[in-house]
């Protein structure tokens, strides 16, 4: 929906499922929007966390006090290896909260201004609001907070259109995005194939980031990227790769009954994030939900064997339970916060799967090793 971008500021509301309200200023879309509520502690990398497709539906607090000061790059429409800045083709919150906005843009590419990048996309967001409060209210609930984006423009459309799972909620709801099987909304539809190298990815596609194929690429691979239901069967490839993705993992639809496919054979697979989570269910394990999910670009974790220390990039809800790992498989990293699981592998086939982001985007590289080993592992 196209609006035009007023200097003037109007305001909005931030609804959450606690009964607070918390008033600030409209920044982009003039839409009612509603998500779970999680944050980001990172200064940088503000446009890589909105185009993320595992924060699809969500509404995302960011704890820094100033975002958008450098504006938002340029985008290569459908080049997945140039659109730097960018982890999906667009937008993937459900909105934004920030403490406050630089309203203009000096980026080396010439690109947008945050409202302007929002606007446009038709995503609503606050500012103005006390992040470091609500960013405590997150962390210190007792289960997830829900929260809904109200302008009080009387004219503001329903944000339900964007995404499938949307489409049946009003505007007094609060959506929790892990009653639903998101990955038909975050994963391609046809296959798409990158790069020219000799070593053949299939990267099952729960809503990948850009960099994954990125790395791979770079790195002698032909990425064939494979929408989320693929038939396993009838994919040609040297090795396969679990994407990241939105969600809860036992929310999946068919996916996990499909990667016991793979797990029952010899090629390798690589989990990240939402994949290392469904390889866990697919070798019997099970999931839970973390009373207090990892989101930040320093989630410190550590290899089990050599006591390796790593800073990583992270964003989840849930975890494997590590009572229910199955015999054959063991602990690959953990994190040195809340000695969560952080990775397992098995003992005897190259199977193995990384909570966090080895290919980061934003974050540290610490981990990108994992890729790089992974692939010699086809070799």
């Amino acid at each position: 929906m196209k609006q035009i971008l007023k200097k003037e500021y109007e305001k909005a509301v931030l609804d959450l499922s606690n009964g607070v309200k918390m008033e600030g200023r409209l920044i982009g879309a003039n839409a009612v929007s509603s998500g779970e509520m999680v944050f980001s502690t990172g200064m940088l990398a503000y446009s890589e966390a909105m185009t993320d497709p595992s924060y699809l539906g969500q509404i995302l607090v960011f704890s820094f006090s100033l975002i958008g000061n450098y504006g938002i790059p340029s985008s290569n429409e459908g080049d997945f290896l140039k659109s730097y800045g960018y982890e999906s083709a667009g937008i993937k919150t459900q909105g934004i909260i920030v403490s406050d906005t630089f309203d203009d843009c000096f980026h080396y590419e010439h690109g947008k201004n945050l409202r302007e990048w929002l606007l446009l996309s038709g995503v609503p967001g606050i500012a103005g609001i006390d992040t470091r409060r609500l960013v405590q209210m997150i962390r210190d609930a007792k289960k997830p907070l829900f929260g809904r984006i109200v302008p009080q423009n009387k004219n503001a459309f329903y944000d339900n259109t964007r995404f499938e799972f949307l489409k049946n909620f009003g505007r007094t709801d609060f959506v929790d995005p892990s009653q639903y099987n998101l990955l038909p909304s975050v994963s391609v539809k046809t296959p798409i194939t990158l790069g020219k190298g000799k070593n053949k990815i299939a990267l099952l596609d729960f809503g990948t980031k850009f960099n994954i194929a990125r790395i791979f690429a770079q790195n002698d691979c032909t990425v064939e990227i494979l929408p989320w239901d693929s038939d396993v069967e009838k994919v040609n490839c040297d090795a396969w790769v679990l994407s990241n993705g939105p969600g809860d993992p036992q929310n999946t639809g068919g996916v996990i009954n499909n990667v016991k496919k793979l797990l029952k054979g010899n090629k390798p697979v690589l989990g990240i994030c939402l994949g290392h989570q469904i390889m866990a269910l697919a070798a019997g394990a099970k999931t839970r939900k973390l009373l207090r999910g990892h989101r930040s670009f320093n989630q410190p974790v550590f290899e089990v064997e050599t006591r390796r220390g790593f800073m990583t990039s992270q964003n989840h809800s849930f975890e494997v339970n590590r009572k229910s790992l199955p015999k054959g498989w063991q602990v690959w990293f953990e994190n040195a916060n809340d000695g969560s699981i952080e990775g397992i592998k098995h003992k005897n086939k190259p199977f193995m799967s990384a909570q966090f982001h080895p290919e980061a985007s934003g974050g540290p590289n610490d981990t990108t090793w994992i890729i790089k080993e992974f692939i010699k592992l086809i070799a």
